[in-house]
């Protein structure tokens, strides 16, 4: 707001009383106004913005960043699909659990996700083995299988953070127990395998 005043955007002039007067051009005063409707908008966003991660945090039952990449299950008749592990494909999601649907937004700030999966169309989740990152780092991991064959591989440095997810998932998808696949990682042995997965 103070750069809308300096002497670079307004014209300064002296009345016969030796007072200081603004003399804006028709052309400036129009500037301000669209600059000020700007900020204007600005603001009504940003308190959108504030207002929607209120609700979430107030209504959620789970939220919270993610690392997320995709997969496809292969299909009877198609070739294995290619040995990727290697792939660093993860991608930071603001991830959350509310009613009956999972919500992937790229910002906990966004209004409307990027994707979103029917709590009812999960068949299956479970532990994926731990791995490091480059900056070894060491990241707990998970999976959520739906019929559709689409699977979301889901990590987090905090192994609290995963065990929660993977609680309520089963809990609300009211999967079997045989379906919770438990893979818990030796994170003493230090032992890695290729694709930078802890072995098991």
């Amino acid at each position: 707001m103070l750069n809308l005043f300096t002497p670079r955007r307004l014209s300064w002039g002296s009345n016969t009383g030796g007072q200081e007067k603004v003399e804006l051009t028709a052309a400036e005063l129009e500037s301000l106004r669209l600059e000020l409707a700007d900020i204007e908008e600005r603001e009504a966003h940003l308190k959108a913005q504030l207002e929607h991660i209120d609700e979430v945090l107030r209504s959620a039952r789970l939220s919270g960043y993610l690392y997320i990449r995709t997969r496809w299950a292969t299909l009877p008749g198609e070739p294995p699909p290619l040995d990727d592990t290697e792939v660093d494909d993860w991608l930071p999601r603001f991830v959350i659990l509310h009613g009956a649907c999972i919500f992937l937004y790229l910002l906990c700030t966004d209004l409307s996700p990027q994707d979103s999966t029917l709590l009812s169309d999960i068949v299956e989740v479970g532990r994926l083995p731990c791995f490091k990152r480059e900056d070894g780092e060491i990241q707990y991991a998970f999976y959520i299988l739906t019929r559709h064959g689409l699977r979301y591989e889901c990590s987090s440095n905090s192994k609290i953070q995963v065990d929660s997810w993977l609680s309520a998932l089963q809990s609300d998808c009211k999967l079997e127990s045989d379906t919770f696949c438990k893979a818990d990682c030796k994170l003493e042995s230090d032992t890695s395998v290729p694709n930078g997965s802890i072995e098991m």
